[in-house]
């Protein structure tokens, strides 16, 4: 399929998550929609860009709520122009042609079916309950259209499954033709190494100090004895 575009233009089999993983899927998804997604289980459908444009979600959210749009779109401008087509009325033409014409109602009902399945097929991998069978599907199928953004999401996820949701994405032209919708930050680059210090050499031991040397000290000779001076002799 080629969603308002040459031949070629929209990257068929880019579906699935990227190489990089899906955290980092998911991170782009965050700058999309301004808020971390939740229940993400894949990547549905990338823009030709390379980023998401598609996520499946898992049918019952991380908590417990019953999240019934399985395939959510989340460019930002894809999902403009949807809601562009949708104030210009496109969603109350296509209920009214619905209304009249049985091959097209035919093929909802069969983009319903399919719809339904693949949510079940979603809530096993997922390892959650499925929605109960009589839980709606998404845009308003099979008789309505009341979310052009989830029939869009559901034929650019599986190519061929939703008729209106086709005219949707052609009708919405080449919104990916300005470039990406948002930045993705680079990877920080890893911090290199911090080499390990040398080892300090021990410090060589110091000799010890020889104990002082005694230095005898010298005799004191005796001091003689007054010599006796004969009394009253007179020089």
């Amino acid at each position: 399929m080629t969603p308002g575009g040459p031949a070629g233009a929209d990257p068929v089999g880019q579906r699935g998550t990227d190489a990089v993983g899906l955290d980092a899927d998911v991170a782009v998804v965050a700058l999309q929609l301004g808020r971390p997604p939740r229940g993400v289980l894949s990547v549905a459908h990338r823009c030709p860009c390379g980023l998401p444009d598609v996520v499946e979600t898992a049918p019952r959210l991380p908590d417990g709520t019953p999240f019934p749009t399985l395939y959510y779109l989340t460019c930002p401008r894809a999902t403009a122009a949807m809601s562009r087509l949708e104030a210009a009325g496109l969603m109350r033409e296509m209920t009214r042609r619905l209304a009249g014409d049985p091959g097209l109602m035919q093929a909802q009902v069969s983009a319903h079916r399919d719809y339904l399945a693949r949510r079940d097929v979603a809530a096993s991998t997922a390892g959650v309950r499925p929605l109960p069978p009589d839980a709606a599907s998404a845009g308003g199928m099979p008789d309505r259209v009341k979310c052009l953004h989830a029939l869009a999401a559901h034929e650019l996820a599986v190519e061929g499954s939703n008729p209106l949701g086709r005219e949707a994405v052609q009708a919405a032209g080449s919104w990916w033709a300005s470039g990406r919708c948002v930045t993705v930050p680079a990877a920080m680059p890893a911090m290199p190494a911090i080499p390990a210090m040398p080892a300090i050499p021990a410090m060589p031991a110091v000799p010890a100090v020889p104990a002082a040397v005694a230095v005898p000290a010298p005799a004191v000779p005796a001091v003689p004895a007054a010599v006796a001076i004969p009394g009253g002799a007179e020089p």
